[in-house]
């Protein structure tokens, strides 16, 4: 599969899709890099058969009603908001006396 990830994701998730064998340009690749335009996206994705990997709600709108881009993967912010919700007693404990705190989907670190 070939993907064409968006500005809002990491670069290194390009790094990832390559390691399953998948092909995968960041935005930043595109000749106006993060000031590349939702049209210019989806025209390179559609031209070059990518699948846009996003978060922004502007191409899953446009997806719906004109398809375009022709494939998306749209993240959600849903799984964020419910670890925050959930640990912010924790977050909050570990700011009293660290200055960094890591919150992945296992562990919650103070630094």
């Amino acid at each position: 599969m070939k993907f064409l990830v968006d500005a809002q994701l990491p670069s290194a998730l390009c790094n990832i899709l390559v390691k399953l064998d998948n092909e995968a340009i960041h935005v930043l690749q595109l000749a106006n890099e993060d000031r590349s335009t939702d049209k210019e996206i989806q025209n390179v994705a559609d031209s070059e058969d990518h699948i846009v990997i996003t978060k922004d709600s502007n191409f899953y709108h446009s997806h719906m009603t004109i398809q375009a881009p022709r494939k998306l993967l749209l993240i959600s912010n849903k799984v964020l908001f419910e670890l925050v919700h959930t640990n912010m007693a924790k977050i909050e404990n570990l700011f009293k006396t660290c200055d960094l705190v890591e919150l992945s989907n296992n562990e919650i670190v103070g630094h």
